[in-house]
């Protein structure tokens, strides 16, 4: 969110308790960006307080997050659907008492035998991994463009079906 964010020249301030909020134009069109500043598995709070104060639906959200069930380099859009074992879109889920927000997934791949999710999720990427880390971010960012001005099928087409790296 912070690189789309300086690829339009969007600030985000942390302006409230609950998120950091910036707003401004994509080519013409309105958008609004939003940062937690809850933990991961509290995200809902933040989007539903984000939701109200801007009159917004959930319909026309889209959450982006890490995943550990897709591999490095991978994204996926997704429109509505179950939480996947994510305790943060789990959380927004149960916030906005709907799983009719849009997706973007971003593939972080498993942890190591032996090394918990947490401590993988939380540690810098690798050295080896940030050339892949680094063009998924770019893709993501160019995927996220691609739903605001194309709209949100054609970014699924186009993005779906590459992997970074």
């Amino acid at each position: 969110m912070e690189r789309f964010a300086a690829r339009h020249q969007i600030a985000l301030p942390t302006s409230h308790q609950l998120f950091a909020l910036g707003t401004g134009l994509v080519d013409g069109h309105p958008v609004a960006l939003a940062l937690p500043r809850t933990f991961m598995n509290d995200s809902g709070r933040a989007v539903a307080a984000l939701l109200s104060g801007l009159a917004g639906a959930p319909a026309a959200t889209v959450v982006v997050y890490d995943d550990m069930d897709l591999p490095l380099g991978r994204l996926r859009l997704r429109r509505g659907g179950h939480d996947g074992g994510h305790q943060g879109v789990r959380s927004i889920i149960a916030a906005l008492q709907s799983d009719q927000f849009c997706r973007l997934r971003l593939g972080i791949g498993r942890p190591a035998p032996g090394e918990g999710a947490a401590d993988y999720v939380l540690a810098p990427v690798p050295a080896a991994e940030r050339p892949a880390a680094d063009e998924m971010t770019a893709q993501a960012v160019d995927a996220m463009q691609c739903v605001i001005l194309e709209g949100f099928e054609i970014a699924m087409n186009r993005y779906n079906s590459q992997t970074a790296g």
